[in-house]
């Protein structure tokens, strides 16, 4: 399974995982099967707030699942409609959210956990 973790930077598994999916700028991957880990630059990275495109983003590369502090309902649709399931980090290091999502403690996002915006009052967590 490859677990795709957007970041600030590429530290591999001691990356922070970064607190939005669209504006990331880059995002770091890790096959659970091999232990591999593989780096993608986000490709969509100033886009509008709605308008992210997750496959342009993340240059066509098969992924099966996101670990993000944020997203917003667009981007999640998107990746849902892909069969990705997108999981909100529980903060700290790739390293430490790969331990979670394997020992099944992280929750799944849903529309309504979803990023409203980036003005002020907006809701958006980050």
């Amino acid at each position: 399974m490859k677990i795709c973790f957007p970041a600030q930077k590429n530290e591999g598994t001691a990356s922070a995982v970064y607190n939005h999916f669209g504006s990331a700028p880059v995002f770091v991957v890790v096959d659970t099967a091999t232990g591999e880990v593989s780096a993608i630059e986000n490709r969509d990275q100033h886009h509008t707030h709605g308008s992210c495109n997750p496959l342009k983003a993340l240059n066509s590369q098969p992924i099966d699942a996101v670990v993000v502090g944020g997203i917003g309902q667009g981007a999640l649709n998107k990746l849902s409609g892909l069969g990705i399931k997108v999981y909100r980090a529980a903060g700290g290091t790739i390293k430490e959210n790969l331990d979670s999502y394997l020992s099944s403690t992280l929750s799944e996002y849903t529309p309504q956990a979803c990023c409203g915006g980036h003005g002020h009052g907006s809701g958006c967590a980050h």
